[in-house]
């Protein structure tokens, strides 16, 4: 038996590793004790060695059937069928159009200049903001399902917000956070706007408005001092090492800090691996790129 790991979750007390116990041959294992999770706390070390083959993690909680291979810097860590299984089924895709369930419209904040709308589910609460690593957010309404998607289609036509703001973007700017009232002022500007359209055209009346109330993650992020980002990890390799103190989290993040510097790692890149412990002072072995210089590192370092 063997653990792998899911990826990083935020439930509202702080960012926990998600992990799948397989069976010899990478199947997934059913019942309890099958899963579990392990929880980050900042200032503390973390270290992790990648071994093997990386293998598609499968779709909507089925195994991939031949355990097919995935390349090491796929986010997805899927196959291009379980892929095409995973977004069959899902909202975000606007496959699902008769979901019951009620959506709410939000909009998030993750740097200057960074505003997008989106809709997440009523049920998840703000689980959702903290996966995408928004710093700053605030709800705008609630209602059905098509409501909220027609919502979040007006705003990006009449308010010229994107629905995606590439991780990319995200993480270069969290070293460079302004203060807490600019991070606020650009939400409620845009919320003003958006509430404006409420009187006009193509607003659905099934969706209730709901008041300004920004929340900042700053804090839950561990963003609200200065973190100096250096390098991103862009994929793991067999043997590869990852190791150092977590000084921050944000979205699928981890802000790992080492001898040379701030090393991000997107824990996306995580799924599909079987992983072991290692020591938190061997650094990062695997390759990465430079964020924070512009220049760009390809080998191991």
């Amino acid at each position: 038996m063997s653990w792998h790991c899911t990826g990083l979750r935020w439930p509202p007390e702080g960012p926990v590793l998600g992990w799948q116990r397989d069976g010899a041959k990478g199947r997934a294992v059913g019942g309890a004790g099958s899963t579990r999770v392990s929880v980050l706390a900042y200032g503390r070390e973390l270290g992790f060695r990648a071994g093997g083959e990386r293998h598609c993690v499968g779709a909507r909680g089925n195994v991939c059937p031949p355990g097919a291979l995935v390349s090491g810097r796929s986010t997805g860590a899927r196959c291009p069928e379980c892929a095409r299984l995973d977004r069959a089924h899902s909202v975000a895709a606007d496959t699902i159009a008769d979901d019951p369930r009620t959506y709410r419209v939000y909009l998030a904040w993750f740097g200057p200049g960074m505003v997008k709308a989106g809709i997440t589910a009523e049920e998840r609460g703000a689980a959702r903001l903290r996966e995408q690593g928004a710093v700053v957010f605030s709800w705008l309404g609630r209602g059905p399902l098509m409501a909220a998607r027609r919502t979040e289609e007006l705003l990006r036509a009449a308010l010229g917000v994107p629905d995606r703001i590439p991780y990319a973007r995200k993480r270069v700017v969290r070293a460079v956070l302004p203060g807490a009232a600019e991070r606020v002022a650009e939400v409620e500007e845009l919320y003003g706007r958006a509430a404006a359209l409420e009187a006009g055209a193509g607003w659905p009346q099934s969706l209730e408005r709901l008041p300004f109330d920004p929340v900042d993650h700053t804090g839950v992020f561990g963003l609200d001092g200065p973190v100096e980002v250096e390098r991103a990890v862009t994929e793991l390799v067999d043997g590869g090492v990852v190791g150092g103190r977590l000084v921050a989290a944000a979205g699928p993040d981890l802000h790992l800090a080492t001898a040379d510097g701030v090393v991000v790692l997107d824990t996306r890149l995580m799924t599909g691996w079987e992983l072991v412990g290692a020591d938190a002072r061997s650094g990062v072995t695997v390759p990465v790129v430079d964020i924070g210089g512009g220049g760009v590192q390809d080998g191991l370092f």
